[in-house]
């Protein structure tokens, strides 16, 4: 049960955010460094998130399978990029059974290589092609500096991994991974992403080109919240993954990789959130609705409770809680399942039974605001329709935010003052030196190069050379 007041949003927005994920019951530290325990709360809130990405996948022709969390140091030191990349993250097995073994193991910081061997198994046709697979599971990368949800040891993702007979069949398959990411961010999580390609020095290790959804948080900070990448041939060459195709010839085949992780979490927390606790999208919230029952004495709650049964009943549809807690006051009730950011409230109290009426109140707008009395007739209808504003209420603000807090400076001296404190669009040359010393001057990095251009050209914001491309600059998590 919460109790203490978090710090405000305002005051220390990373301060915030870790005592709210840990007041609102989602995760909590482990005994070991860097790892989180995901709290039931946390873990339903992954479980819809899940739900609807595996719908999403399942409807684009990928099936789901497990592949395992070990995978020999060999295997990572076949492909040149992907190994240099995830060296300094990897967490290494030496022994086994009491016994040093004869090749280290490494505890799995992402699949492709793994998924790479079986491949080459398993195809040997065209006839094989393409080959669509997700995985769901956790993964560990050493990380040094940790948070919970954004940047743990141990984390919880989808990783997608297909093989295809051709370049553009491969291609085509990693921008549709990135509009399914766009739709979901955007209409599951209310969270506003602005798909794009990554930079060449920050794409993934072993990548041709990797795509991302990047998503302003509350203080402004980017979070990349979920990846795409075009492989091209390179690890089916690293593990000699072949067809023969229609002509009887062998032909390598083209690969992507793609995943969303328990990031996202955090992603829903510091886009949505308030001083007062988490505000959670009706649509991937473990509860959309509490209902609080009001009473002072037996007579009120025998009057009281059969018009919370029925009610309940009635929006059985709809995942909800009555909070039948005792020696609790309706207040601190209120302000618990603020805390936990439930979407909707409704309140009955024996003046709403004599009456035929509830009290709604939405999260989204706390007191006055978002509160409402209207009559049990129809209720059902009523809630949908107010859960559907809501979902709508809570994505519109975001996307207000960001573009409040999105310039295009006219200089770089503005584009210094502008990543401050929120995100510079401005053109870029697509020289890395001109990156890099951005990066070193002002901590912001490349985000991603959208999708959707601007016509026509410009200047490099640093070098003032010609440009034919638009980035966004920003500061991250």
């Amino acid at each position: 049960m919460a109790s203490e007041k978090i710090t405000p949003r305002s005051e220390n927005f990373s301060d915030w955010y870790n005592q709210l994920v840990i007041a609102a019951e989602l995760a909590d530290y482990a005994p070991v460094r860097g790892c989180m325990v995901v709290r039931p709360y946390g873990w339903a809130l992954w479980e819809n998130l899940q739900a609807a990405l595996d719908q999403r996948f399942k409807a684009t022709g990928h099936v789901n399978a497990a592949f395992p969390l070990f995978i020999p140091m060999s295997f990572l030191e076949k492909e040149k990029e992907h190994i240099e990349g995830f060296s300094p993250e990897l967490a290494v097995v030496t022994i086994g059974g009491g016994q040093v073994l004869e090749e280290p193991w490494v505890v799995r910081p992402t699949s492709e290589t793994i998924i790479g061997y079986m491949y080459a198994k398993w195809i040997e046709s065209y006839r094989d092609l393409p080959v669509l697979i997700n995985q769901w599971g956790n993964v560990v990368r050493w990380e040094m500096r940790t948070k919970l949800f954004l940047r743990t040891l141990e984390f919880y993702w989808q990783e997608g991994h297909t093989a295809h007979a051709t370049q553009e069949e491969a291609e085509e398959e990693t921008l549709r991974m990135l509009d399914v990411y766009t739709d979901f961010a955007i209409n599951e999580a209310a969270v506003p992403v602005i798909p794009g390609r990554k930079s060449e020095s920050e794409k993934f290790s072993g990548a041709v080109d990797s795509y991302t959804i990047e998503a302003m948080m509350g203080d402004t900070r980017a979070l990349q919240a979920g990846t795409s990448h075009f492989l091209g041939q390179n690890f089916a060459k690293a593990f000699e993954i072949q067809y023969l195709d229609q002509h009887n010839q062998l032909q390598h085949v083209w690969t992507t990789s793609w995943g969303l992780s328990t990031r996202f979490i955090g992603a829903i927390i510091m886009t949505h959130g308030d001083d007062q606790g988490l505000i959670l999208p009706p649509r991937v919230a473990p509860i959309q609705i509490v209902i609080v029952p009001i009473y002072r004495n037996d007579d009120e709650k025998s009057s009281v409770l059969p018009v919370v049964e029925k009610i309940q009943a009635e929006l059985g549809d709809f995942r909800s809680k009555v909070d039948d807690r005792q020696g609790i006051t309706p207040g601190f009730k209120f302000n618990d399942w603020e805390l936990r950011g439930v979407p909707l409230r409704i309140e009955i109290g024996p003046k709403d039974v004599a009456k035929g009426t509830v009290a709604l109140a939405r999260r989204d707008f706390p007191g006055k605001e978002g509160r409402s009395f209207v009559s049990q007739q129809n209720l059902y209808s009523r809630v949908s329709d107010l859960l559907t504003t809501i979902q709508s209420s809570l994505y519109d603000k975001a996307i207000s935010f960001r573009e409040n807090h999105t310039h295009e400076p006219g200089t770089y001296a503005e584009l210094k003052e502008i990543v401050s404190h929120g995100w510079a669009y401005t053109w870029w040359c697509g020289n890395p030196e001109c990156e890099q010393k951005i990066k070193e001057e002002t901590k912001a990095t490349i985000r991603c190069i959208p999708m959707k251009q601007s016509d026509g050209e410009g200047s490099c914001i640093y070098c003032l050379e010609a440009a034919a491309e638009k980035v966004y600059f920003a500061r991250a998590y």
